[in-house]
């Protein structure tokens, strides 16, 4: 996106944008009344990024190959520290992990000597409050109040466990196994444990009660492979999923995979729909669901639109409104079209409502930046990619546009009208331009 011509030298800090970040950038809600922005230039970001109450912090990544948290003050775009950051424990396809926000504090995983440490600091001042061995672990995540995360996860003896950050990091329950913060409030906690047959579970925060078990293979099937991906997104209550397929070499059919919706209040279950994909880029499941089924021969089938709050499928489009030709799927901002992008050539557009054809002369799509990104080059941790940026595209042309405007809120998500993300160049970005929260297409 465009920077109203603003360079710095590395280390100054957030710099202001203009006095609102949308009219520079030809991008923003329109109408919105007072919004403002900021910039981080030269700070390449590689995780996504973690905003929190008043606080956004992330994951950079240093010219020595090192990597480092930064945080920023949300409101004035004031860099407020930096410190050494690592991962051990965790595995290229999780990605790089950002440091956790919860209430007046930021945690991360720190390097120490030939291992790491969990550490917790004040989100302003950066002054260390306490640490935890954790000898490998997938990051720390915000869960209400407290910390949760994964230790121990190189070993045969992992757990989780959940922290009081404001009591000194003191334990307050654990569970054997893997898990991942999927929602959680003031009292209440739900997590995705990962194990042979994967299950979403709501357990007590302070006392690690379990209140309700909803196993996933009751959604999508009984051949479950987390190898294939999951995502999780909340909203109004309930709690949408996604598992995605895994196919283990040619031939081999997929495991099962596809969409469900349980309450966050008592696990019963919403809907489900099976054997329904999700497409690249798209917005989280809980906001918007863009899917495409699968034929009974097990290739792509046509694309639907299904009501996050019902799961019935609200419009279509038939598998042969796509081109014949390679092609990446792009979407405008009000994902109201369907885009075919093929770069640097016209591409093909259709209304999603009817499935109509609509010109793609001059409308403006997102979509991934780079088709076959380049990994991360983090000094002893090889395979790493930095979280997938979208750029704007002409589809009538095929190109890159030069000065897009913002993402879309259905890509950076929004947290107290804040959207905060990172551009192509790794360059982070914010911008108030909207009112609320929702979870973006990584999640809150």
């Amino acid at each position: 996106m465009g920077s109203c011509g603003m360079r710095k030298a590395r280390w100054v800090g957030a710099t202001a944008v203009c006095a609102a970040l949308a009219g520079c950038s030809g991008g923003g809600t329109p109408g919105a009344a007072a919004s403002r922005g900021w910039s981080a230039p030269g700070l390449d970001v590689v995780s996504k990024a973690e905003v929190r109450d008043g606080i956004a912090a992330v994951t950079a990544l240093r010219p020595d190959g090192a990597l480092e948290t930064d945080t920023f003050d949300l409101a004035r775009g004031k860099r407020l520290w930096a410190r050494p950051a690592t991962m051990i424990g965790r595995t290229p396809e999780q990605g790089v992990q950002p440091p956790a926000v919860s209430g007046r504090f930021v945690a991360a995983v720190e390097p120490e000597g030939r291992g790491a440490v969990l550490v917790t600091r004040d989100a302003r001042t950066g002054v260390l409050l306490w640490t935890r061995d954790v000898h490998s672990t997938f990051g720390p995540q915000a869960c209400g109040p407290m910390l949760c995360l994964t230790e121990r996860t190189s070993g045969r003896d992992a757990r989780f466990v959940a922290l009081d950050p404001s009591a000194n990091g003191r334990e307050l329950w654990r569970m054997d196994g893997l898990a991942e913060v999927e929602w959680a409030d003031a009292s209440r906690v739900v997590v995705f444990r990962m194990a042979r047959h994967p299950s979403l579970e709501a357990h007590d925060l302070r006392t690690g009660r379990t209140l309700w078990r909803y196993p996933v293979e009751q959604a999508v099937g009984g051949d479950v492979n987390l190898s294939g991906g999951w995502a999780f997104g909340s909203a109004g209550g309930t709690l949408v999923g996604y598992i995605g397929p895994y196919q283990g070499g040619r031939g081999q059919s997929p495991t099962s995979f596809g969409f469900f919706s349980v309450r966050t209040a008592d696990g019963v279950p919403v809907w489900r729909r099976p054997r329904l994909l999700r497409v690249y880029p798209s917005a989280s499941p809980a906001v918007a669901l863009i899917t495409r089924s699968v034929a009974a021969d097990g290739g792509d089938a046509g694309f639907e639109r299904l009501d996050p709050s019902t799961g019935r499928t609200s419009a279509s489009v038939p598998a042969d409104r796509a081109p014949r030709s390679p092609w990446s799927l792009s979407l405008p901002a009000d994902l109201s079209r369907l885009g075919f992008l093929t770069p640097d050539r016209p591409g093909r557009a259709v209304a999603l409502n009817d499935a109509t054809p609509v010109q793609a002369r001059g409308l403006r799509t997102w979509s991934f930046c780079a088709v076959r990104p380049s990994t991360l080059k983090i000094t002893g941790l090889p395979g790493f990619y930095p979280i997938a940026p979208l750029c704007g595209y002409d589809l009538g042309s095929g190109q890159k546009l030069t000065d897009p405007g913002p993402p879309p809120s259905w890509y950076t998500g929004v947290n107290d009208g804040w959207r905060v993300w990172r551009d192509e160049s790794g360059t982070l970005h914010a911008l108030r331009d909207t009112q609320g929260t929702a979870p973006g297409m990584y999640g809150s």
